[in-house]
């Protein structure tokens, strides 16, 4: 699976180049690491477009119930088709735009198998999340990932699938 990862000189190199054409914007404080990478996902109705091939099926849900009948339709093919993003470990921002969902988003990365309600889950297991994401917003999301491990990373709230990260040296 193809995912726009940039590590922190190329994000740098392109921030002194808009700056340069004239274009100011701020680099968030998460990315400002040399050690950590920046991964872009774009929410669309019911998807995430990256992880879709940068494919966008176009999906105008006007609430959450929307995706989930499409997603029962359609959603473990696009899966199937999607396959498994691979990353190496190490420290990563996973920087998420809410790019036209009329309802506001979230996001959830978590340990492959996470149960969200069990303590020793919560105790040993990876799970970074939150909300907040309306109409044009972006937020960043910082999480280590480690080698060898699993993960998924979804929204509830605009109910996508559960894409799959797989972390190999």
């Amino acid at each position: 699976m193809t995912a726009q990862a940039i590590s922190h000189k190329t994000l740098t190199g392109a921030a002194f180049a808009m700056l340069a054409a004239g274009t100011l914007f701020a680099l968030p404080a998460q990315a400002a690491r040399d050690d950590t990478t920046v991964v872009v996902l774009t929410q669309t109705g019911c998807q995430f477009v990256e992880s879709e091939k940068g494919i966008d099926h176009g999906y105008k849900p006007q609430e959450p119930e929307d995706c989930i009948a499409i997603n029962n339709r359609n959603g473990t093919d696009r899966l199937a088709r999607a396959g498994a993003m691979t990353l190496k470990p190490g420290k990563y921002v996973f920087r998420v735009t809410n790019k036209n969902v009329p309802y506001s988003l979230g996001f959830w990365l978590r340990s492959e198998g996470y149960r969200a309600g069990n303590l020793v889950d919560k105790l040993t297991k990876t799970s970074v999340s939150g909300g907040g994401l309306t109409t044009g917003t972006t937020k960043d999301y910082e999480v280590t990932l480690k080698a060898g491990e699993s993960y998924v990373y979804s929204c509830p709230l605009n109910p996508t699938p559960n894409y799959r990260i797989t972390v190999s040296n």
